[in-house]
Parts: C-alpha cells; sequence; structure tokens
C-alpha cells in the first residue's frame, strides 16, 4: 500500500481474552447534536448561502433557518453528532455486550436533551452528558437536496462542555481510563481542546489507540492550530477527499494527490512511536485509501482488511436510511 503497514498483525488491538467483553472499551467525546433533516429546494439553499454539500457551524445568518426548515418542510429528528453516531454505530456492529461505548459531551436540560439520553440508551451507549441549563441542547440542519446534504450545526449547550466539570470529575475519569481505543471527531477542537490532549496525552502515554477524524474542510483550515497540537497523538486519522485536500493546502503539502497527502500525514511527528500512524481517506464511492481501521473491528481486535469491510458495510446500510439510523442487528460476517 502507500503507507506503511507492511504488518497488518502489529495494528491489532491486543486484548486478552478475559477483556474482550468489557464495557466502556470504546470512548468518544464530542458535540451530541439533534439532527433536524428535510429535504429541501435550491432556494433555500441559496437563501442561507448553503452550498449542497458541506458541513458549516451556524453563524447569525442561519438563525431563522432551524425555524424555518421546521415550518417550511417535512422534518424528521435524529440524535446526531459526528462523534456519538460514530459510537453507536460500532456498538452497533459489537451488539454484545452492551455498553461497550462510552460518550461524553454536554448538553441543555430541556426536552431535545431527554430525546439523546432515551436514543444513547436505546442505542446500548453508555452516555454522559453534563448538562447545564445556560444554553439548550445543539442541534443539526440537514438539507438534503438530491444525493447532496448541507449540514449546518447550532453548537449551543455541546460549547459548553467543561473540562474541569465534568472529564476531570473522579467517576468519569475512571470511564476513560478503561477505554483502551478513542475516537473524538475533529468537531470537537473547536469546543475544548485541553479535554482532548488530556485524553490524547492518556491514551498515548499507556499506549492506547488515539483516533481522530478532520471532519470538515473548515476544521483543517480555522482550527488548524488546535489540530496540530493533537497531531502527535494521533494514531488513525480519518478525513474524506475534501478534508484531505484541504489539510493538505493548510499544511503546504504540495500535493494534491489523495495517496501522497495520506503518505505526508502518516509522516507527521508522534509521540507514541511504538505505533505507526494509520491515515485512513474515504472517498465516497471510490477505493478508500489506506487500510480502514473501523472502530468495533478495532476494538474486536480484527486485521485490518476486515476492518475495512466493516466500516464498508455499515457505511452502506446507513447511507441508505434516514439520519444515523440503523437496523436492529448487523447482517456482517
Amino acid at each position: 500500500t502507500a503507507m506503511a503497514s507492511d504488518e497488518p498483525k502489529a495494528k491489532k488491538l491486543k486484548l486478552s481474552e478475559d477483556e474482550k467483553t468489557d464495557s466502556n472499551l470504546l470512548f468518544g467525546m464530542g458535540n451530541p447534536l439533534l439532527d433536524i433533516c428535510a429535504v429541501v429546494d435550491k432556494d433555500f439553499l441559496d437563501k442561507y448561502s448553503l452550498k449542497p454539500n458541506d458541513q458549516i457551524l451556524a453563524e447569525d445568518k442561519h438563525k431563522a433557518l432551524f425555524d424555518e426548515l421546521v415550518k417550511k418542510f417535512k422534518v424528521e429528528y435524529h440524535a446526531g453528532g459526528a462523534t456519538q453516531n460514530s459510537i453507536k454505530i460500532a456498538q452497533w456492529m459489537i451488539q454484545e455486550p452492551h455498553k461497550v461505548g462510552t460518550f461524553f459531551g454536554c448538553i441543555g436540560k430541556d426536552k431535545f436533551g431527554e430525546i439523546l439520553k432515551q436514543k444513547a440508551e436505546e442505542a446500548h451507549v453508555d452516555a454522559h452528558y453534563y448538562e447545564q441549563d445556560q444554553e439548550p441542547t445543539g442541534t443539526c440542519a440537514a438539507c438534503i437536496t438530491g444525493d447532496n446534504r448541507s449540514l449546518v450545526a447550532n453548537l449551543a449547550a455541546a460549547n459548553c462542555y467543561k473540562k474541569e466539570k465534568h472529564l476531570d470529575l473522579e467517576e468519569n475519569w475512571e470511564l476513560v481510563e478503561k477505554a483502551k481505543v478513542y475516537y473524538i471527531a475533529g468537531f470537537f477542537l473547536t469546543v475544548s481542546l485541553e479535554s482532548i490532549l488530556k485524553v490524547a496525552k492518556h491514551a498515548s502515554e499507556k499506549n492506547k489507540l488515539f483516533c481522530m477524524n478532520l471532519s470538515a474542510p473548515f476544521i483543517c483550515q480555522f482550527f488548524k492550530d488546535n489540530l496540530m497540537q493533537v497531531m502527535p497523538y494521533i494514531d488513525v486519522l480519518f478525513g474524506n477527499e475534501s478534508e484531505a485536500a484541504a489539510f493538505a493546502k493548510e499544511q503546504d503539502f504540495e500535493t494534491e494527490d489523495i495517496k501522497e497527502i495520506a503518505k505526508k500525514a502518516q509522516a507527521l511527528p508522534k509521540v507514541n512511536t511504538k505505533r505507526q500512524r494509520i491515515v485512513v481517506f474515504t472517498q465516497g464511492k471510490d477505493e478508500t485509501i489506506m487500510a480502514l481501521s473501523f472502530l468495533s473491528g478495532l476494538v474486536q481486535e480484527k486485521p485490518l482488511d476486515q476492518c475495512v469491510r466493516a466500516a464498508h458495510y455499515s457505511a452502506n446500510v446507513i447511507i441508505r436510511r434516514a439520519g444515523c439510523t440503523f437496523p436492529e442487528k448487523p447482517d456482517f460476517k
């Protein structure tokens, strides 16, 4: 392959037999959002200057968008947030035991917050939310046109996550210590860099697997300083083709070849030298660059080619459904 992956066996997560069924093996931290999904028209996108396929944070000019979406179009509500969704999918793929996945994030004390709690429980994810009443639970407008979807996130409460109010609490940090695999979307870099660094450093010191997703071009562009503070701790870096391109441009890689970008990202400085970084770039319907170490596969100690298949399978199932939802059980062998 284009990257250092000659010895796939070394890339498997080492878990002893008695640990394999532990709960809280996978830890995620991010922005818990309630997705508000609707099929819209081009006029709606134009009115709010939205690209058909993008992920952005809501600005003042988008404030009316949320109300208009609900009034004008037929909407569906789904529990969302990039990291929370990933933890849920990993839990769904693993099935048993329940609560393999832990999730931390901040919500409001409101109806939307209650829905997120209920949905996490239904997905058998061990969610521990920091609840505050200054801001309402965050929402994400998913504006669908054809095969495209434009995401506008109003973080609200999600932006209020505080390390010292939640992550540092003894009973919460114990859950972090229990984990063997960590996954945080780049979106959380806009919220609490210090929380990410605390978890990343723990993973690095204990030779556990720390994974991060570039998440969106704007993260690579406007939060690159935060991203690069975490990069030395990243064992598995995920991204798609547009994020890879934005990352390469910001890092002056001077190439647009996705395989070259993956190589260069793989070679960036790393604190824990016991693990070589794995870089995984997806390209929609086109081939995934590098071995894709999908979370459920990593938690269950599977070779990388099987991780790729697991990821492609779950993406294939979920892309056909509204929101991040799935059938009762996976049909994956």
